[in-house]
């Protein structure tokens, strides 16, 4: 499928992202909902006697791949005959199981306002691999520290991103991609941002 801003001009891009999210299944309020109780459920977890937030702090990573398991088993256990979790390399994270055109890809970040994808996802669709254009939820949390043992969601976004929009670290050694602020302005809406009216 050819990208939606395929030959458009960056003035075009927050009204064509409006409609790709107008038009998508899910709505803002259900995305909203599913990521904020997942993050309450993480945070009410007990691993064997020991209770996230209270006995151990987990490393971002760890919250993000937390957070990203829930947020797809939440909406295939809400809706089984519409959505699952993802099962193969070609799978999106949410795979819509109506019309793939509306599955999606996670990504978290405890950056303040960025997400980052790693380097393949400027190298486009290889090896099988699942392709990385498409809508994407974007969710930026805050990190345990000694001050804050109780982050919150700061920043839920969504939107499309093609594959195009990752730009890789210049060095080959480098590991990590990022967007440009155009993109994540523009092509990345925020559905939910923390002490703001939503």
């Amino acid at each position: 499928m050819n990208s939606p801003y395929l030959n458009k001009d960056v003035q075009e891009w927050l009204s064509i992202t409006e409609a790709l999210i107008a038009e998508h299944p899910l709505s803002k309020e259900i995305l909203i909902e599913t990521v904020l109780n997942a993050w309450k459920d993480i945070l009410k977890t007990r691993i064997g006697t020991y209770m996230i937030g209270i006995d151990i702090f987990p490393k971002p990573q760890i919250m993000g791949f937390f957070l990203h398991e829930l947020v797809a088993f939440s909406l295939q256990k809400r809706f089984p005959l519409n959505w699952r979790c993802e099962r193969t390399a070609k799978d999106k994270d949410i795979v819509c199981l109506l019309n793939d055109i509306y599955s999606i890809e996670i990504k978290t970040s405890s950056s303040v306002k960025n997400i980052y994808g790693n380097r393949s996802y400027s190298k486009g669709t290889r090896n099988n691999k699942k392709l990385k254009s498409g809508y994407y939820l974007a969710i930026n949390f805050e990190k345990f520290t000694p001050k804050n043992t109780n982050p919150q969601i700061t920043k839920i976004r969504f939107g499309w991103l093609d594959y195009e929009d990752w730009q890789g670290q210049r060095a080959e050694s480098g590991q990590q991609s990022r967007l440009s602020k155009e993109v994540e302005k523009y092509k990345l809406i925020t559905i939910y941002a923390k002490d703001k009216d939503n």
